[in-house]
């Protein structure tokens, strides 16, 4: 059928016409989710190579507060993780890091001691996923075992509060002045 100028179009092409263009519309907008899902899954996530503190530069603008120690230099160490999507707890990031850093200590026959973190902080969402830095020292094994008791209930403490602190049980105002109190008290 022939279109003619100024005749009118069948109501059947029309309706076909307006499917065609809802179709290449909904298949558009599945083309643009699927790559924008891919893109969050996929970007993000990164952890860093395990580096000497002295010759590494924080992730964070305001790098970890670091204990004071009497390790060496050439004996600490920093390791980065950051989350690939907001729904990551600090807690699994915190797992992780330990462990490769357990695994590095391991490695060379030593143990290791944390001397400072640093988390990001919530909400985890338009990019500000979960991040975290750890400063630790590798100890030899036997030192660790021959560390005070003192000293291991301090730092026992100190994760604990921590970790109520990530969870939030704990305001930071709160953290702060239990963290004061245990460090006055472990000190004396």
């Amino acid at each position: 059928m022939e279109r003619r100028k100024g005749s009118v179009i069948p109501r059947r092409e029309i309706n076909r016409n307006i499917q065609e263009r809802h179709v290449q519309q909904y298949s558009t907008l599945l083309t643009f989710l699927f790559f924008f899902f891919v893109f969050l899954i996929s970007s993000c996530a990164s952890t860093s190579p395990i580096q000497r503190f002295g010759e590494s530069k924080s992730k964070f603008s305001n790098p970890p507060e670091i204990m004071s120690n009497n390790y060496p230099p050439n004996d600490i160490y920093r390791i980065y993780h950051h989350a690939s999507s907001g729904f990551t707890p600090i807690s699994t990031l915190r797992a992780a890091a330990e462990k490769r850093a357990d695994n590095f200590a391991r490695q060379q026959d030593k143990s290791y001691v944390i001397l400072g973190e640093r988390i990001s902080k919530p909400p985890y969402i338009l990019g500000n996923f979960p991040r975290i830095e750890i400063v630790f020292a590798l100890i030899d094994k036997t030192k660790k075992n021959n560390v005070s008791l003192a000293k291991s209930d301090k730092y026992s403490d100190l994760e604990k509060l921590k970790k109520l602190l990530d969870d939030g049980a704990l305001t930071k105002e709160e953290y702060e002045k239990e963290k004061k109190k245990i460090l006055d008290e472990k000190n004396n």
